[in-house]
């Protein structure tokens, strides 16, 4: 290490130069090691320091890989959970279809008693109007006895049927179930009754739930598995909206 002789030893340092010309070297040795062990000790208690340091930032540096690490696997398990909404958009399509045939097939026995007119209306995230029928939703799972998830996307398809005052809005909704995201949606099925009074046109109407069962599927479910249950399912509920109508007129 380099030696550094200060002031304060400026008197020892000389007089052992005066020995070492005068030919006894000890003196002038016994300064240099004693200066060289304090360098020497100086020195590893810094480095001491500055591993420490070294590997508290390694300590820092595992921490921020692991955060890092277990948040990708959270975002990719969310990103698996979610999935059902695929599934969940393919289901809307396809009540959508099967809604439409049904409420096309009704117009014309409903054409005896007046001049019906049918519409059918998509919802969920992509067209902005996810929050619709959110307490009609919400009582369908409470009665079902679990927790309907608005956290999450929420699809919808809303099928009317209308004849004088009288008016069938039929509602097929997808939405997920339980307080996190657990990766599992049911679908519900309800009606409500509404007649349009003259002259005010107010409106006075009746909520019923269609569907005795919600229908279950997750994550993992295959549509190709449970179309044909589905729409056994879809078909028992509108029945039962549809006698609720006949029976009101």
């Amino acid at each position: 290490m380099p030696l550094v002789v200060d002031r304060d030893l400026r008197v020892e340092y000389l007089d052992a130069l005066e020995d070492a010309d005068e030919g006894d070297l000890s003196r002038l040795a016994s300064l240099f090691a004693r200066l060289e062990r304090g360098a020497i000790t100086q020195a590893l208690s810094v480095n001491a320091d500055a591993e420490i340091t070294h590997q508290k930032t390694l300590t820092a540096a595992v921490v921020e890989s692991l955060a890092h690490k277990f948040g990708r696997r959270r975002e990719a398990k969310v990103a698996e959970l979610r999935e059902v909404n695929v599934l969940a958009a393919a289901l809307r399509g396809r009540a959508l279809e099967q809604l439409e045939t049904a409420f096309s097939q009704l117009l014309e026995p409903l054409s005896a008693i007046g001049d019906p007119h049918a519409g059918v209306t998509l919802g969920g995230p992509d067209f902005g109007n996810s929050h619709w029928y959110k307490f009609e939703v919400v009582r369908c799972a409470k009665e079902g006895g679990k927790y309907a998830n608005f956290a999450e996307d929420h699809f919808f398809v809303k099928a009317t049927m209308r004849v004088g005052q009288d008016r069938l809005v039929f509602v097929t909704s997808l939405h997920h179930v339980g307080r996190e995201l657990t990766g599992m949606m049911e679908a519900t099925a309800f009606a409500r009754l509404e007649s349009y009074e003259d002259p005010e046109d107010s409106v006075s109407q009746d909520f019923s739930l269609c569907s005795l069962e919600p229908f279950i599927f997750t994550h993992k479910t295959k549509e190709a598995d449970i179309i044909d249950a589905f729409t056994r399912w879809l078909d028992s509920a509108l029945a039962v909206a549809f006698k609720d109508f006949g029976d009101r007129l």
